[in-house]
């Protein structure tokens, strides 16, 4: 039997467990002999039998608890310098720097792309920022990285995109096609019980600009409608301002309570505009119907009339997502129908369909 390829695996940043960070740990267990680079990593961030197969760099000492805003100016340089193994391949987890690999590498290089950088190519993204980073700052760097960042993204063998919007920015800002695979969701864990709907809508994440959680408190007074909200984040005490008497915070709650509201919300509420977006997988495959922003990574995901329905952005959008709430039915939709797409954001569909691309990229040997 011959041995597999060997594949290296390179992340950005090990700093705090999120949706990119699932994407990396479903790649680790496809390849188990892989080992995994970043420029920083905190310990502890990926499962405990993932973590030693983890190497960083002395930038990882800088580190301030989960924040590496200050060391952004370096992160492209320790990408194009980091030390690769003997590899076959190379599959990188593409947020902002990890195109950049590809310069070093002899081995073809795989970016599986969340995103090119949005800050660093669309200047909407950097609103908000001053506190931060500093607005002139950021402009300046993002000015100087955009040419390099293009550079890169052509040296990359294969791009994947995690989403239609993320193909299309691929191609609008680096001018190179991509294959779509979707990131895993873990339906497994994500799943319906007998349990009936109760009359009130969810929002859950961060609570941050762009992820709009304004536009559903707003929206939700509006209407009349209860709704719930699952997270926090510095937008908190804002929402709570505008916030109507049947719109209740509970805060950041753990997995099973997350499940728990998925399983017995009216529907899960989807204002911001996301690369893919996990979340409203993980409500679907607990059987909920999504009512999310008509742009980015829903228009994947969302099935109108079927899983849920999608609102068009722009105008009115209070008006909009008022007139949405006010409207809706849950007995519209069919759960098992809403489960059954959900199961094709599997982690066995995502690994099977990541594997296929690099058995590709090796020339299907």
């Amino acid at each position: 039997m011959s041995a597999g390829p060997r594949v290296v695996l390179v992340h950005e940043r090990f700093t705090e467990y999120a949706g990119s960070e699932a994407v990396v740990e479903q790649l680790a267990r496809e390849w188990p002999d892989a080992p995994i680079l970043a420029p920083i990593a905190r310990a502890g961030v990926l499962p405990p039998d993932l973590q030693a197969r983890v190497r960083s760099t002395p930038l990882s000492r800088l580190l301030r608890g989960t924040t590496y805003a200050h060391l952004l100016p370096a992160l492209p340089v320790a990408m194009r310098t980091m030390p690769l193994p003997p590899a076959d391949v190379v599959v990188a987890s593409h947020h902002a720097f990890a195109a950049q690999v590809a310069v070093r590498s002899s081995a073809p290089v795989v970016a599986y792309v969340h995103t090119p950088a949005r800050w660093v190519w669309d200047p909407s993204m950097r609103v908000g920022e001053a506190g931060r980073v500093g607005a002139a700052g950021l402009a300046a760097f993002s000015a100087a990285y955009r040419p390099v960042d293009r550079a890169a993204a052509q040296r990359v063998h294969t791009l994947v995109a995690n989403s239609s919007a993320v193909a299309e920015r691929i191609e609008r800002w680096w001018g190179r096609a991509s294959t779509v695979v979707h990131p895993p969701v873990d339906t497994g864990f994500y799943s319906p019980a007998d349990v009936p709907r109760e009359d009130f809508f969810l929002v859950a994440g961060r609570l941050v600009p762009y992820k709009r959680p304004d536009l559903a408190v707003r929206a939700a007074e509006r209407a009349g409608v209860p709704l719930v909200v699952a997270g926090d984040g510095r937008m908190r005490a804002q929402l709570e301002a505008v916030a109507g008497p049947n719109t209740r915070f509970v805060g950041r709650v753990d997995d099973e309570g997350l499940r728990d509201l998925f399983r017995r919300c009216r529907a899960l509420l989807m204002p911001g505009v996301e690369d893919f977006g996990i979340v409203p997988v993980e409500a679907q495959a607990c059987g909920a119907p999504v009512v999310a922003v008509g742009a980015g990574g829903t228009l994947d995901t969302v099935l109108p009339g079927r899983t849920g329905e999608l609102v068009p952005p722009g105008g009115d959008e209070v008006g909009a997502w008022a007139a949405a709430l006010g409207g809706f039915e849950p007995s519209r939709y069919d759960a098992a129908a809403v489960r059954a797409h959900a199961e094709g954001f599997s982690r066995a569909r995502f690994r099977a369909a990541m594997a296929g691309v690099v058995h590709g990229v090796l020339g299907g040997s």
